[in-house]
């Protein structure tokens, strides 16, 4: 978790507020920070390091001038480094690294500034899963990505833009924090937008299907169903077993009379545990789907395409065969015992 000390910069207060900016302020500290953007680039121009850099041509399509910035953050620290081998270039990459430093200490000063949107989003979405300050954490992340998108020839408050982004970078943490496997934030950001429908439909009393869903949410069936269903069965706290006392999936994988050790041996344990059930229940490649497709043995979650891809079996296939190992998991009771039904 990234930590921001409040009592090292001089435009915030002790009391937690943060300094207000009107929007006139905020528009002149965004061309300041297109200045000194400006400065920087042309600093580097013409230097082969740089040019190497900036000309690249991007995977996609840029929405935002995020990209663009990366990219010359990337070139300064380029020049920077050939510097020390070309003393030459020393004079250009002094200049550029100083006003690359002017365009960030700006561009610090308009993302404090809306350190309240933090604290308020906070305060609505601390929860179970994450209390208030490591969500206050999150917002000022997402206030230093939105002081890098800000375009002032909007006609835009910051303060209005950056709520959009606050709010995003918290709920996304909060998902990630609340789910043994993490997803794809298309994916997250996908099956919230399903469950939003949900409870539209529910809150006017009309009958819906899974259809129904993805359209509203602008989806296909197909994903719409996958994406529910991984969100009814990764969580450990969903009970899996349907009998008259329902447990959730956590008691069948963890052992309540060991001793609890902390942080990696705790996952360690709970994935061997996690492995020995697999063996027992599900077939050879079931066990490889899910394995994969969770990252089970190196961390790295992947998609049905990949797994496919690695099998020789078609995304679809992968999809019913991950299904069919999800629900063979749900419907054993004594996976914890190693004995299945």
């Amino acid at each position: 978790m990234l930590h921001f000390n409040s009592g090292s910069d001089p435009n915030r207060q002790g009391d937690g507020r943060s300094e207000r900016l009107t929007a006139e302020e905020e528009k002149a500290i965004a061309r300041e920070i297109r200045k000194a953007e400006q400065a920087a680039r042309e600093a580097i121009a013409g230097i082969d390091q740089a040019e190497d850099i900036l000309s690249r041509r991007p995977e996609r399509a840029e929405r935002t001038r995020a990209g663009a910035v990366d990219r010359l953050e990337e070139a300064v620290r380029a020049v920077e480094v050939a510097a020390k081998q070309e003393p030459a270039l020393k004079p250009y990459a002094r200049k550029a690294v100083g006003a690359w430093k002017a365009a960030e200490d700006l561009r610090w000063r308009l993302a404090m500034s809306g350190r309240r949107i933090a604290h308020g989003e906070a305060r609505k979405l601390a929860g179970p899963f994450m209390d208030e300050e490591d969500l206050v954490q999150e917002g000022y992340i997402g206030l230093l990505r939105a002081a890098k998108r800000f375009d002032p020839d909007r006609g835009i408050r910051f303060s209005t833009y950056a709520r959009w982004w606050v709010r995003a970078q918290m709920t996304r943490a909060i998902d990630h924090t609340g789910r043994p496997v993490r997803l794809p934030g298309c994916a997250v950001e996908q099956t919230r937008n399903l469950r939003k429908a949900m409870k539209r439909f529910e809150a006017a009393g009309m009958e819906y299907s899974t259809s129904d869903l993805a359209d509203e949410v602008g989806i296909d069936k197909e994903r719409a169903e996958l994406l529910l269903s991984q969100g009814n069965t990764i969580s450990l706290e969903q009970p899996v077993d349907d009998g008259p006392r329902p447990r959730p999936l956590e008691r069948f994988l963890s052992d309540e009379h060991a001793t609890q050790p902390d942080g990696d041996a705790i996952q360690a344990q709970e994935l061997d545990r996690m492995h020995l059930a697999f063996q027992d229940v599900l077939t050879e490649r079931q066990r490889f789907v899910l394995i994969r497709r969770y990252g089970l043995d190196d961390g790295e979650f992947r998609t049905l395409s990949e797994v496919g891809k690695e099998m020789g079996l078609s995304r679809e296939r992968v999809r019913q065969i991950e299904r069919e190992a999800l629900n063979r998991l749900r419907e054993q009771s004594s996976i914890r015992d190693g004995q299945p039904q």
